[in-house]
Formats: C-alpha cells, sequence, structure tokens
C-alpha cells in the first residue's frame, strides 16, 4: 500500500509540474503521507523532475528539512 501512494505521489507532481506553486503544495503534501526511506527516492525523483524543469527550482527548498 505504501509502494502505491509513492507512485501515485509521483504521477500527481508529473501531472502538476507545469505550476511552480502547485507543484510546491503537491510536495508538501506528500512530505507529511510519505515515510520517510519513501522521502529519501521523492527526494530523488524530484531533483531530476527540477532538472527537465527549472522553474521548479524553487520548490527544493521544502525538501531541506
Amino acid at each position: 500500500m505504501a509502494r502505491a501512494m509513492l507512485e501515485y505521489t509521483k504521477t500527481i507532481l508529473k501531472k502538476v509540474s507545469f505550476d511552480a506553486n502547485l507543484f510546491c503544495k503537491e510536495v508538501q503534501k506528500a512530505l507529511q503521507r510519505l515515510l520517510p526511506y519513501e522521502i529519501e527516492e521523492l527526494k530523488v525523483f524530484i531533483q531530476n523532475l527540477v532538472m527537465q524543469n527549472p522553474e521548479l527550482n524553487q520548490c527544493l527548498i521544502y525538501l531541506k528539512s
């Protein structure tokens, strides 16, 4: 079940990557819902997505904590 939530989160983040504000909100939600080891995997995913969409760079601040 937990793995499904991570995959669902990745799907949502891909779909909202056109809007940096919406993307940041979804990142915040994901950080509250996912388990610590899933958050580490999500960080790698988000960093790769930011490389493709540099405007999402402002959302990396949520991953620092």
